[in-house]
């Protein structure tokens, strides 16, 4: 062992796989596609093909650290279904990565994809590499490395990168330049959440608020919610959960509760938005913010009595332990599987209805769309221009959706899913099997 490396690195540069939780995402999102295969009646040849990954990749990752040393981290790319097109996934880099969650994420980007119609199979992958513990320098080594190594099964037709946990337009830039090195060509139409300045489209840092924000108007007309300012309460505070404050806010609505990692800050007469989002870019986690308003803990978020509760910060975060707290109208679901199955019962039981997130949350889906379609064909659309398209293909997936409850009589988890695995079964039928 290098002298250099303490015994207590060693968990972050030799990672165990972490076990798995009784309420897995997996799970989560197994039980809602068998759900919807049951109903529409899926044969059982096209079931059996649906319910796993078309591949499961697994890498090795060495690592030069500044020190000198070498560390050998574990890289995954699930790919999950080419039905509808090349695949599109997410990267994560996280010390906890689970591949039991990857394969949740890449089946959900499937259903996503399918629901809002957009020419896409589901992937995810990532690094198990604890992020913030290690320098600019070596992450971008991995990176670079991981990319490198799945070179040949990744690219514009293949497979479509989009940013996700700790990785961001950089990351997405080096993984541009590490696959057109390779290929000798630019190939930035295999990567999406990019720098403008590379061909990333506009728009694309909070395509997911837009989206969400889209959503629950659409939500509120529907479940009758009061007309004037909603009372809202947000699970997280980053890319996600802190652009879709800050446009709520602006659409005159009062968020009255939103967390991070550190806790939750809640004021009922309605949080100062942009001075809260302020003070985490430029002070710190909010358990340290001084402006106006409680300091608590997720728990106590979750709890809060409001028009709607939206999870957007992990898995999960709604269970069977305590699902029986939460005191809202409605749920959007702006995470994937913020809500487990357990707690999706329980909250049904309760007549709280809930925006599943392959509805809820695909703006993000749409406008790596969007800047796949602008890298292939040369376009650079203007903001107008996304911002109309992103809200008809969030408006046309609601409305089918919401036909298909009213016409099934089902929740609109389960018609979202019959929407999206309608379609890519579909598709698989007119495929065929090839052998």
């Amino acid at each position: 062992m290098n002298p250099n490396v303490l015994e207590d690195d060693m968990d972050d540069l030799l990672p165990s796989t972490p076990e798995l939780d009784e309420e897995t995402p997996f799970a989560t999102m197994m039980a809602s596609f068998d759900e919807a295969a049951h109903e529409l009646g899926v044969e059982r040849d096209i079931y059996a093909v649906l319910r796993k990954p078309d591949r499961e990749i697994t890498v090795s990752v060495p690592v030069r650290l500044d020190n000198g040393s070498l560390a050998v981290f574990d890289g995954y790319r699930i790919q999950h279904s080419a039905g509808l097109g090349p695949f599109l996934g997410p990267l994560r880099l996280e010390k906890g990565l689970r591949v039991d969650e990857l394969r949740a994420l890449a089946a959900w980007m499937t259903w996503k994809c399918a629901v809002l119609n957009v020419p896409f199979g589901g992937s995810a992958g990532g690094i198990r590499i604890n992020a913030p513990r290690h320098s600019e320098g070596e992450i971008e080594r991995a990176v670079r490395r991981y990319a490198a190594v799945l070179a040949a099964d990744v690219g514009p037709d293949r497979d479509v990168f989009a940013p996700d946990v700790n990785s961001d337009e950089r990351i997405m830039a080096w993984i541009v330049d590490t696959l057109s090195s390779h290929a000798r060509v630019t190939t930035n139409a295999a990567v999406t959440g990019k720098p403008t300045s590379m061909g990333g489209t506009l728009g694309h840092e909070d395509a997911v608020a837009q989206g969400l924000r889209v959503i629950l108007r659409l939500a509120t007309e529907r479940y009758k919610l009061p007309a004037g300012p909603l009372r809202i309460v947000i699970q997280g505070a980053g890319t996600v959960g802190g652009n879709l404050a800050r446009l709520l806010s602006e659409d005159g609505h009062q968020i009255i509760g939103i967390s991070d990692l550190s806790g939750a800050l809640i004021n009922q007469n309605g949080l100062d938005v942009k001075s809260v989002l302020q003070w985490r870019k430029e002070c710190g986690p909010l358990d340290e913010y001084t402006g106006p308003g409680e300091h608590g803990s997720n728990a106590d978020l979750l709890a809060l009595p409001c028009d709607i509760l939206i999870p957007c910060a992990m898995a999960n975060a709604l269970h069977s332990r305590n699902a029986e707290s939460v005191n809202a109208k409605l749920i959007i679901e702006g995470a994937h599987g913020p809500v487990s199955m357990r707690a999706d019962r329980i909250l049904h039981g309760n007549g709280i209805p809930i925006v599943p997130d392959i509805l809820a949350n695909g703006g993000g889906v749409v406008m790596s769309y969007f800047e796949w379609v602008q890298n292939r064909m040369g376009y650079s659309w203007i903001h107008p221009v996304i911002n109309k398209r992103l809200r008809r293909f969030m408006t046309e997936a609601w409305n089918s959706s919401v036909a298909i409850t009213d016409g099934r009589r089902v929740r609109l988890r389960m018609a979202a899913n019959m929407v999206a695995v309608d379609r890519v079964a579909a598709a698989d039928i007119m495929r065929g099997i090839y052998a």
